[in-house]
């Protein structure tokens, strides 16, 4: 007996399954740091320009560049998701789409990386 195509830890689908679910977990931790971060802003501009001063470190540039490939994965996989479930595909056309998804979610970040510098 073949088990669904979903569990086999070597197909696409689960491995985009893992990136939605990580990337969404990821953004939901970096959600109260943001909010943070806009509590700065009310705070004063001089406590606004000070965090972006620190924010100028190349550690924190790269962690930038990671947002986004992890929004933009999100993202992608999202909408990915939703049309696999109101469009009906053949097999191949799915398992297309996993790789369309990575492919945006990494062309989002390298252009947003060769925006930083």
């Amino acid at each position: 007996m073949r088990t669904a195509d979903w569990r086999n830890r070597d197909h696409p689908s689960y491995w985009a399954f893992l990136v939605h679910r990580v990337s969404g977990l990821t953004l939901a931790l970096f959600l109260p740091l943001h909010f943070w971060v806009l509590g700065r802003a009310l705070a004063g501009e001089a406590a606004l320009d000070e965090f972006l001063r620190w924010t100028e470190q190349p550690l924190v540039k790269a962690s930038e560049v990671a947002l986004v490939f992890l929004l933009a994965a999100h993202l992608a996989g999202g909408l990915r998701l939703l049309l696999i479930e109101f469009v009906g595909w053949r097999r191949q056309a799915k398992q297309s789409w996993v790789a369309i998804a990575a492919g945006v979610a990494l062309f989002c970040a390298l252009a947003f990386a060769l925006n930083l510098y």
